[in-house]
């Protein structure tokens, strides 16, 4: 798949999830970072790794959200 479409799949996806996770959130704080951080830098991590070449043999942008979901070693440093 082109990396920029993939890209921009991701986007949407992480969008998409931040912006459900937003909601609930305002009603169960309990941690200092909000999702949209959370996601934003999951997003920026991803974008590096695409850009890499690592998800070169997926599909869909949802593909990549849920293989980082699933396990975040596909993304180099992550804490």
């Amino acid at each position: 798949m082109n990396r920029d479409k993939l890209i921009d799949q991701v986007k949407n996806e992480y969008a998409r999830i931040a912006s459900s996770e937003s909601r609930q959130h305002s009603c169960q704080t309990t941690t200092d970072i909000t999702p949209e951080a959370y996601y934003e830098d999951l997003l920026s991590k991803a974008i590096s790794e695409i850009n890499n070449g690592t998800f070169d043999n997926f599909k869909s942008g949802e593909e990549v959200v849920t293989a980082i979901a699933n396990d975040k070693s596909w993304l180099s440093g992550w804490k």
